[in-house]
């Protein structure tokens, strides 16, 4: 049983096995239906099976134990009858993924092949995740990603048991969300006039228009349909930094004693933007108006607001910006930037939320209910748990998976880290550093795939996997937190296995042995190699 991310233990009994056929039952209270509808809807596309109704007993039946952890399951497996036992809802859905796994790749196509005998493997498994946090950021600021494929990238966090996607939704590059009230982020905001090509390129442009977002409605469905897969959808509103979208949109927002903003438009640039947001009570009103529509739209504890790469020019040059920060009774730019921040922290609070942010909201104090991405490496999360902030390790230098796999010309842009699949099964978590107390503020880990150099689904899934399955062991799996003690060639092992369900899923994974000849860069929208990958 080659299960990725690997259970707490699973005990295969070859003699037990339960074959499948068109009278096999499928059962659930209603406390599970969820995951009872998913494991229907999924077994009856690939298997051609009706998976009808049943009674207890029989079939394969879901249980619910209370005195399980919400997302832990157990799995027996007996001639005739499996019984998926659940301590909630999320570990329904679980066990119903592991349940599936347990038939082989086949179980992964929406349509049945010409084959007979689907069988379950006699089996007893327990499992239970070890973070409450195990997240991938999707960036569809600076490439838009259309619904479907977003759509499809949920599956995807679903079969490796990732509950949380971190949607990326605006940033100089692009705002994605339909804000009603402002119409025009999106009439505006959401469309550039080019994209720059490649990473050194100096002024390349592609004159190739990009753009698009997502009505509300499209949110609604993203975030019901991952919910319906035991994922919560956590959306990030960048400010005051990375705002340039929001600028073009509406002028007013930015700094207009110092810079013309009505002649902005949306960047076409990678990188930061030197144009941010004023804080005036105007701009301070505008994006309350903003988070009230996204707090309609994501039902999800976090909300994420960034607060991360802000430059301090404009401010510094602005009389407003100055003005405003003897009106607050700052002394610089950098207690205005954490001025923002706490806002909209107690903003957020009031309304029963919490703010997450980028490690640099850290800076000028935050309030008890703040949690942290630390992404700058581990200091900004280390700090932030022994202040007593829950915290979320994504440190760039491990699980930015928009960073190479591998050094050499036919790998994509030499940007960033060179992370191989070994480095990533190898990451841990939870410092050394941190006491026992602190310790259990790491709520959880996060893999983020930025998309300055991913503008299609094909690209994202060459950059994500096989990775994102290591990621995704480390994040459910109880491995030696020692990363020397981790056994990489018996995932390995596993992964040969795995790599046949990523390929029914029609999953474009990097091989092993490198890119296939249609991965080569260059080759990939005719863009060309950039020079010798960067010594890490």
């Amino acid at each position: 049983m080659d299960l990725i991310p690997a259970p707490l233990s699973a005990v295969r009994r070859p003699d037990e096995d339960f074959p499948l056929d068109h009278t096999t039952t499928l059962t659930a209270p209603p406390a599970l239906a969820d995951a009872e509808q998913w494991l229907r809807t999924s077994l009856t596309a690939a298997t051609g099976l009706p998976f009808g109704p049943g009674r207890s007993g029989e079939g394969v039946e879901f249980v619910h134990d209370g005195t399980l952890g919400a997302e832990a399951y157990r799995i027996s497996v007996r001639p005739g009858h499996a019984v998926v036992t659940a301590g909630g809802p999320a570990g329904a859905l679980w066990g119903a993924q592991t349940l599936r796994q347990l038939l082989g790749p086949d179980a992964y196509r929406r349509a049945p092949l010409r084959r007979t005998g689907w069988v379950l493997p006699g089996a007893d498994i327990e499992d239970a995740p070890r973070f409450g946090w195990r997240g991938a950021l999707l960036d569809v600021s600076r490439h838009f990603l259309p619904k479907a494929d977003v759509l499809r990238f949920l599956d995807l966090l679903a079969a490796h048991k990732l509950n949380v996607l971190h949607l990326h939704l605006t940033d100089d590059q692009g705002w994605r969300v339909e804000i009603k009230r402002y119409p025009a982020l999106t009439e505006r905001g959401a469309w550039r006039e080019r994209s720059m090509v490649g990473y050194r390129l100096g002024n390349r442009r592609d004159d190739r228009p990009h753009g698009g977002f997502y009505t509300q409605d499209d949110l609604r469905e993203i975030v019901a349909y991952a919910a319906g897969r035991g994922i919560t959808v956590v959306p990030e509103i960048d400010l005051p930094g990375h705002t340039q979208a929001a600028i073009a949109a509406y002028p007013e927002l930015g700094n207009t004693d110092v810079v013309d903003t009505s002649a902005l438009g949306v960047w076409t640039d990678w990188g930061v933007s030197r144009n941010v947001l004023n804080v005036s009570e105007g701009t301070i009103r505008f994006f309350e108006g903003v988070l009230e529509e996204v707090l309609e739209l994501f039902p999800s504890e976090f909300i994420h607001l960034g607060g991360d790469e802000c430059p301090k020019e404009q401010w510094k040059e602005s009389a407003a910006a100055q003005a405003r920060i003897e009106e607050l009774g700052l002394a610089n730019e950098d207690e205005l930037q954490s001025w923002v921040i706490r806002h909209f922290d107690g903003w957020l609070a009031e309304r029963g939320r919490r703010l997450i942010g980028w490690d640099e909201i850290l800076e000028g104090g935050l309030a008890p209910g703040a949690a942290v991405s630390s992404w700058r490496g581990f200091g900004g999360g280390i700090a932030a748990a022994q202040a007593g902030h829950d915290v979320v390790m994504c440190p760039e230098q491990h699980v930015y998976l928009d960073h190479r796999q591998a050094a050499g010309e036919d790998e994509p842009i030499p940007v960033g880290f060179v992370r191989t699949l070994e480095d990533v099964y190898r990451f841990e978590p939870v410092p050394a550093q941190l006491d026992e107390v602190a310790a259990r503020r790491v709520i959880g880990t996060q893999a983020n795939l930025w998309s300055e150099f991913m503008d299609s689904a094909r690209d994202i899934d060459y950059r994500a996997f096989p990775r994102l399955a290591a990621f995704a062991e480390v994040a459910w799996s109880a491995l030696p937190t020692d990363p020397a003690a981790r056994d990489y060639q018996a995932f390995e092992r596993r992964l040969d296995g795995h790599l046949a369900v990523l390929d029914a899923l029609g999953v474009a994974y990097r091989p092993a042995d490198g890119p296939h000849p249609w991965q080569r860069w260059p080759g990939v929208a005719g863009r060309p190699i950039e020079g010798p990958p960067p010594v890490v």
